[in-house]
């Protein structure tokens, strides 16, 4: 019998768009997207649900925020 692994933690990068915001998850095929940032949290948390057994469910998920300005002189 094979012994399944928890995962700790699992880390999404997650950049804004013009149409809101996207989410994906660094070393897994787990992409979502949102309008609100609010809405981009209920949408991850449903998509790892989705993607792993209970057993292997990560404990935590963390959001790596990447934000863009341009600056011009």
């Amino acid at each position: 019998m094979q012994e399944t692994k928890k995962l700790n933690e699992i880390i999404f990068l997650v950049e804004e768009t013009d149409d809101g915001y996207t989410a994906q998850a660094l070393g897994y095929s787990i992409f979502t997207q949102a309008d609100s940032i609010e809405e981009l949290r209920e949408m991850v948390k449903d998509a790892v649900e989705c993607h792993f057994d209970e057993e292997e469910r990560p404990e935590i998920i963390r959001l790596h925020i990447v934000r863009q300005e341009v600056l011009t002189l």
